[in-house]
């Protein structure tokens, strides 16, 4: 029996090994200037796979990296990173993920995050932003929409 009890622990790790091996991560940089302009996240939109992660990285200072309220798919939670500190998200639950640099939002600082399939791409379009986060945001969508799989 303790052997039988070694043997499926061993299993067990090797999954769990296996798992972590496959999951990726992507890099997003926090800039104060990028290609598409001043205050961004480059780049404003991620595909991953549940399991996968983002790795928010604070170039510059003054920037984090944190959810937006009703951009979520129902059952994740919610983050939010510290001011000037890299932060990695784990992305569990399939959908689209806002994402937004606290200080910047109204600027437009914001990227979106789709992890598989997602089934809340309506009810993030319906988020409400100030400033030029609503364009920056429309434009994202925009290019969601020309590489999303039917």
């Amino acid at each position: 029996m303790r052997y039988v009890m070694m043997a499926a622990a061993c299993v067990a790790l090797t999954w769990s090994a296996l798992a972590s091996a496959n999951a990726a991560e992507v890099e997003v940089k926090m800039l104060n200037k990028g290609e598409k302009g001043v205050m961004v996240f480059e780049p404003d939109l991620v595909r991953i796979q549940p399991g996968d992660s983002v790795h928010f990285v604070a170039v510059n200072k003054g920037h984090d990296a944190q959810s937006i309220e009703g951009m979520l798919p129902d059952g994740a939670e919610p983050f939010a990173g510290e001011m000037n500190k890299d932060v990695t998200v784990t992305f569990t639950v399939p959908g689209v993920y806002g994402v937004k640099c606290k200080p910047h939002y109204p600027m437009g600082m914001v990227a979106l995050v789709v992890v598989g399939t997602p089934a809340n791409v309506d009810a993030a379009k319906a988020v409400k932003h100030p400033g030029k986060a609503k364009k920056a945001f429309e434009a994202i969508f925009e290019e969601y929409g020309k590489t999303a799989p039917e």
